[in-house]
């Protein structure tokens, strides 16, 4: 009576160690990421008011460019895990090539489009005319760093499924700091102004880029891998990811819309929201990690053929996503007289925001089910399910967003609908991993 127990015991400690050891490098190098953005703004700033305003427009649209694409890492991930899984290396770094190379098509066909239009689209964003062409200057200029933000997705992806993260988070670290350092030299040192910010950035991009082609590079010759791009397996990746980008795209159009409907219940409104919208996304890394986690240990498991561990690990990771939503939300609770007056010390935006702030942190026990379900049915290879199910959930949002002006209701309003989509993602997702229809072993889905 006692073995069974015991070996419970053991067998969540492992998952614990595998869970502990992947998220938290990942969280580290998800944080770093923004960091680039928040460097440049930094630097920029001090040029001038218009010059800040001009990346704000700039650094909006090449970050909304390269989110889209964000199945470079997920799709990848998922993919190698399962060979790893079924000891075949050889093949898991294959897979992983393919990724990159798809990631190089996607960023040599966005410049192709951006670089053109670069006045359109910073008109579109609704940028000022003294705004404009800093704007237009450093979209321009940035957009050559886009293919090695994508390959940094796929390779990043690659290393997640190999069940390492910590390669990562050194260059999300090594990138920043030299990004850091080129801006400052460039934008003062050689006085290009915000020209200099966007080529510093491109270069530490590419630099990443570059640490990690070594890696992989590494990797396959060492395990006999073609680096070679294959048309078939470029296309098998592409598919792959297509269900994941439809994913993504409703999740940004929620995130729009909600946007939206802030701007247009007044100015302490749409301030208030983007100060909880900065909270939250800050929220999600954390959550995030743990998906991360979630995807390569699951895309393991079903490659070597275990369905029960792979089942076993799901468990523990959703208990895993309650504990840190339930701590994340009273850290939430507690450090709201702290974390407000950080950003404005508009008494009216307090007091929009300190309800609809409430309200976020009592969701993130459900954020926290949501993540860690998404990186669980990532890891299995489940894409075309999750296309579906954020599908209704964009349907259940849209209306229920929409009333909320109609109705005289304000932003705790926004953020109960924002609730309401959490908790629409969340069921949509537990039935799914309670069907079990997302174990499907084997070395490929």
């Amino acid at each position: 009576m006692t073995q069974a127990p015991a070996a419970t015991r053991a067998t969540r400690r492992q998952h614990d160690r595998e869970i502990v050891m992947l998220a938290v490098p990942a969280f580290g190098a998800l944080v770093a990421e923004p960091l680039f953005v928040m460097a440049d703004s930094a630097i920029v700033g001090h040029l001038g008011t218009v010059q800040l305003a001009g990346l704000g427009v700039a650094s909006a649209l090449l970050t909304t460019a390269v989110s889209i694409f964000v199945f470079l890492a997920y799709a990848t991930t998922a993919a190698v895990a399962r060979r790893v899984g079924a000891g075949d290396l050889q093949a898991a770094i294959r897979q992983g090539m393919d990724g990159i190379w798809l990631a190089l098509l996607i960023g040599a066909t966005v410049i192709a489009v951006v670089l053109p239009s670069a006045p359109a689209l910073i008109n579109l964003f609704g940028a000022s005319d003294t705004a404009a062409p800093y704007a237009t200057t450093y979209l321009r200029i940035s957009s050559l760093g886009i293919p090695a933000m994508l390959i940094v997705l796929a390779a990043t992806g690659v290393l997640r499924g190999l069940q390492n993260t910590k390669t990562p988070l050194y260059v999300a670290i090594s990138g920043f700091v030299a990004n850091a350092v080129l801006n400052l030299v460039l934008v003062y040192g050689a006085d290009l102004g915000i020209a200099g910010s966007a080529w510093g950035t491109v270069i530490a991009q590419w630099g990443m880029a570059a640490v990690y082609l070594v890696v992989v590079v590494r990797g396959a010759r060492r395990h006999g891998a073609s680096l070679a791009p294959d048309a078939a397996g470029i296309r098998a990746s592409a598919q792959a990811g297509a269900p994941l980008l439809v994913r993504t795209l409703s999740l940004r159009a929620i995130l729009l819309i909600a946007t939206a409907v802030a701007a247009r219940l007044g100015d302490a409104d749409i301030a208030a929201h983007q100060i909880i919208l900065s909270l939250w996304s800050l929220l999600a890394f954390a959550l995030d990690a743990i998906a991360i986690a979630g995807q390569a240990i699951i895309g393991r498991y079903l490659g070597a053929d275990d369905p029960q561990g792979a089942r076993a690990a799901c468990r523990r990771m959703v208990q895993w996503g309650i504990a840190v939503g339930v701590v994340l939300g009273l850290l939430v609770i507690l450090s709201r007289p702290l974390f407000l007056p950080l950003f404005t010390s508009d008494p009216t935006v307090k007091d929009t925001a300190l309800p609809a702030l409430i309200m976020v942190a009592l969701s993130q026990p459900i954020c926290g089910v949501v993540y860690v379900l998404d990186g669980v049915l990532m890891g299995a290879g489940d894409g075309p399910y999750l296309a579906g199910a954020m599908l209704v959930t964009l349907a259940v949002f849209v209306p229920a967003a929409l009333l909320v002006p109609a109705f005289g209701g304000g932003l705790t309003a926004v953020w109960a609908a924002m609730t309401l989509m959490m908790a629409v993602r969340m069921l949509t997702l537990l039935l799914r991993a309670r069907s079990g229809r997302w174990v499907v072993t084997g070395a490929t889905r």
